[in-house]
């Protein structure tokens, strides 16, 4: 691919990013960097959260991952539908009522002050780690197809990226991304459509053929039901539910947006439209896999080490120029949907439940304290992305949903135990519950094998993580008052 071209077409799709940045923070104040006004069209909202869901991981990691699992992450999506339903009914209902700006909030009123901080965190470190992976994936792809070519350190590109996220968020933080999340969907789901129809064209099939060659491909496998295995269906579906309840509803970033909408029947009704829309796109990801193996494969290709790498290889360097100039779009796309609305959030999150900058702070004094925050993350996530590239040696939706299954478990305890009993906890032994809870969980899955007659624990080390966090809470409890 001609590098000025594919530099001329990243520039033009920044400078789109910077228009809708500028129109969209006209008249702001404060209080838009955190809740967009509580205006956003739900329609809106719900389209942009796709690209936010689905990220670099699903756009480079789900097609190759195809080879060694097969369709078997599709059952983690079916699973998603049934967490999708609880936020939907029992999460979104909660924080309309308590008419938050940070959803921890929730656990200061039922527990108390060091369970609230301790919910705070989990979500700060998840998400700066969860995220800097997901821009460590695509900033590696821009490294490969771009600043390669130019002799420029992948530190340099990573500072690029990361600068330009904060350019076009710093001012209108949430108000902007609803909107610059929309754009981003749109080009991220055009990629992959583009990208299937051009590699059925070189394989000479028509659309039913195509259609017929992936479901009978040894690839297009859905289901395991191999108890001992980590990809077996019961393990992925509810891992699945659990990820996306977790991963989405007791997370500041995706619920941000949710509560952006006029009312909670508008944001129900983006929840709902979502997830349909969700599922199918990741069975188009999917689909696109076996497509992408059996080019490979027609046209004699050598496959890459990493799984991750197959489809920016054959994109870069086996695709027409026109292709590879809609990958590289799909994958800025990609990048930025999720990273720009990952350090609003952690600016929200820092500001409310650690500053507590609507207390504390003058109006006037708000902005630059924000503006503060949003630079510090910005900076964080810099040095997080260095780390995770030299530490990095698996494939990265592997190296997320394990992540998440450690550090969002103390989350799903501590809501679980809100939302499911009256009982108060001894608030001050919180942390160190919400501490060992995934400590516990690390050394059981370690062991797994020789405790449990060979099972192998999978992304569902998140419900065990949760399960322990719940019962160290139910030993440090206590009947509220009104109980006794």
């Amino acid at each position: 691919m001609d590098i000025t071209l594919i530099l001329a077409v990243i520039g033009g799709y920044f400078l789109l990013l910077f228009l809708i940045s500028w129109l969209t923070t006209r008249k702001v104040s404060t209080e838009t960097f955190f809740t967009g006004d509580r205006q956003s069209p739900w329609f809106l909202v719900a389209f942009g959260m796709i690209g936010a869901s689905l990220s670099g991981v699903t756009f480079i990691s789900v097609p190759g991952e195809v080879g060694n699992s097969f369709f078997y992450y599709f059952q983690m999506i079916l699973g998603y539908t049934l967490g999708y339903a609880v936020i939907a009914k029992v999460l979104l209902p909660l924080y309309y009522r308590l008419n938050v700006v940070s959803i921890y909030a929730y656990l200061e009123e039922r527990f108390g002050f060091w369970s609230y901080k301790t919910g705070a965190f989990f979500f700060v470190l998840s998400r700066t780690l969860g995220s800097s992976i997901r821009v460590f994936l695509v900033a590696g792809v821009l490294q490969l197809i771009l600043f390669d070519a130019w002799g420029v350190p992948f530190w340099v590109s990573v500072l690029v990226t990361v600068s330009l996220i904060w350019l076009y968020t710093h001012r209108g933080g949430i108000k902007t991304v609803v909107w610059t999340d929309t754009l981003q969907t749109l080009f991220m789901l055009a990629a992959v459509l583009v990208s299937i129809f051009l590699v059925k064209q070189a394989l000479g099939l028509g659309f039913v053929e195509m259609v017929e060659v992936v479901s009978s491909h040894p690839y297009s496998r859905v289901f395991n039901w191999n108890w001992q295995e980590g990809t077996n269906f019961f393990k992925q579906f509810f891992a699945g539910a659990f990820i996306v309840i977790v991963m989405t509803g007791l997370d500041q970033d995706m619920m941000q947006k949710n509560l952006t909408c006029k009312s909670l029947k508008d944001a129900q009704k983006n929840m709902f439209w979502f997830t349909n829309i969700l599922v199918v796109v990741n069975l188009v990801f999917l689909s696109l896999g076996v497509l992408l193996y059996l080019y490979a494969e027609a046209n004699d290709i050598a496959l890459p080490a990493r799984t991750d790498d197959l489809y920016p290889l054959l994109a870069s360097t086996h695709f027409s120029a026109f292709a590879g100039i809609v990958f590289v779009l799909g994958i800025t796309a990609a990048a930025y949907s999720s990273a720009d609305s990952t350090l609003t959030a952690l600016t929200t999150s820092f500001c409310y439940d650690f500053l507590q900058i609507q207390k504390k702070y003058e109006p006037a004094k708000q902005v630059s304290v924000r503006k503060t925050v949003h630079l510090g993350f910005t900076g964080l996530m810099f040095v997080v992305i260095l780390v995770v590239e030299w530490l990095n040696d698996q494939s990265v939706i592997n190296a997320v949903f394990l992540i998440a299954g450690y550090t969002y478990g103390p989350l799903l305890g501590l809501y679980s135990f809100g939302l499911f009993t009256k009982r108060q906890v001894r608030d001050r032994w919180v942390p160190y519950c919400a501490v060992a809870a995934p400590c516990l969980a690390y050394l059981i899955s370690w062991h797994s094998e020789s405790l449990f007659g060979g099972y192998k624990f999978g992304f569902e080390i998140l419900i065990l993580n949760g399960a322990l966090m719940f019962l160290g809470l139910s030993l440090l409890s206590i009947r509220k008052r009104s109980e006794r």
